[in-house]
């Protein structure tokens, strides 16, 4: 699934120049079911909840001196929440397909599209992503990514710079998504031939 949300978000950071600014807390935040049933059921389950406070509160373990660390604290100072439900499970499972259906229900409200949809008949993989957009300026982020032995939502909310996005990745609950920025890496140098 990772490989799959790298995809889309790949896509969607090639189809946004957006930044956003100051904005009301609770536009683009989305409600989001409990998953009591999945909880039971799933092998690990991570839930966070973090509100302005909390984010503004968490932000602070990160070491400013680590550069990672320190653009994804610089990075949280614009956002006002971010949401995430994870589950995994040691065999196949039935998809909470009545609580997913809430949750578009909500993302087809005023200023939210949905940007890419990703599908694998094969590997049985469903990915979307959602961005909530007035004017040019991006204010909230949803991905719905299901596979056989995964489930994902995750939400995030304020003042979205899609090209630093991937620097929540491990921090906040967020899982690592391998977003990628649409830069290609450095080409490497070939080996020289062994000498004979």
């Amino acid at each position: 699934m990772n490989a799959r949300i790298a995809l889309c978000l790949t896509a969607l950071l090639a189809l946004s120049g957006f930044a956003s600014t100051a904005m009301c807390q609770t536009r683009g935040q989305l409600k989001l079911p409990e998953f009591a049933g999945l909880t039971e059921k799933a092998s690990e389950s991570v839930t966070v909840t973090l509100d302005s406070k909390m984010l503004g509160f968490a932000a602070r373990f990160l070491d400013a001196n680590d550069p990672e660390q320190a653009a994804a604290q610089q990075l949280v100072a614009s956002l006002t929440g971010i949401y995430v439900r994870k589950f995994s499970f040691d065999k196949d499972f039935d998809v909470p397909t009545a609580e997913i259906a809430g949750v578009r229900r909500q993302l087809t409200g005023p200023g939210w599209s949905p940007i890419v949809a990703a599908r694998s008949n094969k590997e049985n993989t469903q990915v979307d992503v959602y961005m909530l957009v007035e004017g040019d300026k991006a204010q909230g982020l949803a991905i719905i990514a299901t596979e056989p032995r995964e489930f994902v939502i995750v939400n995030i909310v304020g003042s979205i710079d899609l090209e630093k996005l991937h620097q929540l990745e491990g921090n906040f609950g967020v899982p690592k998504l391998e977003i990628e920025t649409g830069k290609k890496p450095a080409a490497k140098e070939p080996a020289p031939a062994p000498k004979k």
